[in-house]
């Protein structure tokens, strides 16, 4: 039987990062691995309840418990959340889209794991930062994610200097996101802000239908014309 080679762990479970048919960038042991598991630390009760439905339609959602870590870490909640692992049963998390534990509070969950000796595992799935480093042509060797860069606009400006003089300096792909709706006004400030020579990769829509992934210089992404990214979740790299 399946449940049979399944470990008792803390399983890290990725969903998709849009629209996409799970079969598409979910391995099918993924759903082996979640169809044993009766508790999940989720981002959100209602995405990973449909996530889990959209996996496995006769999913048996009424007898899941939901532990819900909302925006914010919260370690002492986080705490009680593994107590069924501590007591001998598989628990997963699930985030919003991609990866959970990357750019995720999710993460706070795995350190906790980590430190009272519990088992991790992380399964397959998509990653939009790799994804986008992959199909960019940037340095694929060194990159860091830079996570959400300053809304104020004097200060985002000091941020993308800092981070376009450490891409020429050390050669290393330098990644960071936006809210969706901001995602035009940050594009405008990488025109306003970065060398001509400076190159740049929008990779929006990642293995979704809206997928969109191109890299230029700045001076020839003046030239370019965008498609609408107000609501598509986009990453943005750049280096020398």
């Amino acid at each position: 039987m399946v449940s049979e080679m399944i470990e008792t762990a803390l399983y890290l479970i990725p969903v998709t990062l849009g629209d996409t048919a799970h079969e598409r960038v979910i391995p099918s042991w993924n759903a082996e691995v979640v169809r044993e598991i009766r508790h999940f630390i989720v981002e959100d009760v209602r995405s990973a309840r449909r996530f889990l439905r959209r996996m496995d339609r006769e999913f048996p959602i009424d007898d899941s418990q939901f532990y819900e870590m909302g925006k914010h870490a919260d370690e002492g909640r986080f705490a009680e959340y593994l107590r069924p692992l501590e007591q001998g049963q598989s628990v997963g998390v699930i985030s919003e889209a991609g990866c959970p534990a990357v750019a995720d509070p999710g993460a706070v969950v795995v350190a906790i794991a980590q430190r009272r000796g519990l088992r991790v595992i992380p399964l397959v799935g998509p990653s939009s930062m790799i994804l986008a480093v992959m199909a960019s042509g940037l340095n694929g060797q060194s990159f860091a994610f830079n996570g959400y860069l300053p809304v104020d606009p004097d200060e985002r400006a000091r941020r993308l200097k800092q981070l376009e003089s450490r891409a020429w300096a050390e050669g290393q792909t330098q990644l960071f996101i936006e809210t969706p709706y901001r995602n035009h006004k940050m594009f405008e400030a990488l025109m306003h802000q970065l060398r001509p020579q400076t190159r740049m990769c929008i990779a929006a829509g990642i293995t979704t239908p809206q997928e969109w992934i191109h890299t230029h210089t700045v001076q020839d992404w003046k030239r370019q014309s965008l498609p609408d990214l107000s609501k598509i979740p986009a990453i943005f790299l750049i280096n020398k």
